[in-house]
């Protein structure tokens, strides 16, 4: 003997439905389906009228493309916002500086040689809570070009002489690892004794002592990026999926395209760039800035870039690489960048590393 079936709850056995009472239900169903609309494309996922109440258990889910998503998060966080920028000097002397922390939640990172050969990051943070941002370094002059061409309260820990004053004299908002209650905000993660690679700090701590230094915590200052608000290829039969920067003979970095996430991985050493979180450091766009760095003639081995003036450089996005021009009128200046045409560079939204170097250094890009 066959067991019953059960079909939507209704028990069905023979001869219990007759004809009348079929086309008595069916009529009901067709009068139910015209009075309330049967056609799927009006309702959304969870069996509701667009606008309508949502009484089912479910959540109603809007789907937004993710490519306006990000963009959208992009420009709320750190284009259409009159948040202040917070610049930290990160170091990246040698093997005892890495890997570091917070370089990959950088929105903006310039990155610029200082005295034996090696660079040194400026990360620029807004809108973001890092747990951890690190080895801060000491400040060289060259650098608080930057910090006022983007408006941003000044972290570091120790400076140059140079910077020392040019930072006094240019009336920098700025907080010293090395000075008085300043330090507070840092701790240490010695590796061994005398380790200088190893003072750390996070955003929290850095926006509290700027609150009690009475530092403006907003800004109407606008760097002078332009941003795109649509993701867009360039017009360039020129590739760009892997780029060389020689600094010196002892730091070789450079970038690798990811096709399939349309970033570029920072490379050092032939390897993909990881944090301490193993986080690849990744970028949208890459500007090569092509400009001399020179002796300072202090003594020191320390060196000195003239970022006032104009000269050539690169703008890398996409897989793809256009010939630019750069301008800078004054040290508090924005630098202006335009195509070869003379029109203004836009790039495309996303996070964003600006390499100066000299063109005597060994640059590839192919």
């Amino acid at each position: 003997m066959k067991p019953k079936q059960n079909i939507n709850l209704y028990k069905i056995t023979k001869g219990e439905i007759t004809m009348k009472k079929f086309i008595t239900a069916l009529i009901l169903v067709l009068s139910l389906c015209l009075i309330s609309g049967c056609a799927p494309k009006d309702v959304n996922e969870q069996g509701n009228k667009p606008g309508a109440e949502n009484n089912s258990d479910q959540p109603v889910v809007n789907i937004i493309d993710e490519k306006d998503a990000e963009i959208e998060e992009f420009f709320s966080k750190y284009v259409d916002t009159d948040s202040r920028p917070v610049a930290v000097m990160i170091d990246n002397d040698d093997k005892s500086a890495r890997p570091q922390a917070g370089l990959d939640e950088a929105y903006l990172v310039y990155e610029m040689v200082v005295e034996g050969g090696s660079t040194r990051f400026m990360a620029l943070y807004n809108n973001t809570n890092i747990e951890k941002i690190g080895p801060v370094r000491s400040s060289r002059h060259y650098f608080l070009d930057f910090v006022m061409e983007n408006d941003a309260i000044y972290t570091h820990f120790g400076w140059s002489p140079q910077a020392t004053t040019d930072i006094s004299s240019f009336g920098i908002n700025n907080i010293n690892g090395v000075l008085g209650s300043d330090g507070h905000i840092f701790w240490r993660e010695e590796k061994y004794k005398g380790d200088w690679h190893s003072a750390y700090t996070n955003m929290e701590k850095i926006l509290k002592i700027a609150e009690d230094k009475n530092y403006n915590l907003t800004t109407k200052h606008k760097n002078s990026i332009k941003y795109a608000d649509k993701y867009f290829d360039l017009d360039s039969s020129k590739n760009a999926t892997k780029i060389i920067l020689n600094y010196s003979y002892n730091y070789k970095t450079g970038y690798e395209y990811n096709e399939g996430k349309k970033v570029y991985s920072k490379i050092v050493d032939n390897k993909i760039y990881k944090m301490q979180n193993s986080n690849p450091v990744e970028f949208k766009n890459i500007i090569i800035e092509l400009i001399h760095d020179t002796a300072l003639g202090d003594g020191t081995a320390r060196r000195n870039i003239n970022t006032v003036g104009t000269g050539k450089g690169y703008y890398i996005t996409n897989g793809q690489v256009e010939e630019i021009t750069w301008s800078k009128s004054s040290r508090r200046a924005n630098t202006v960048y335009k195509k070869n045409d003379g029109s203004e560079l836009v790039i495309n939204p996303g996070k964003t590393i600006i390499n100066l170097i000299s063109p005597s250094y060994e640059l590839v890009i192919e």
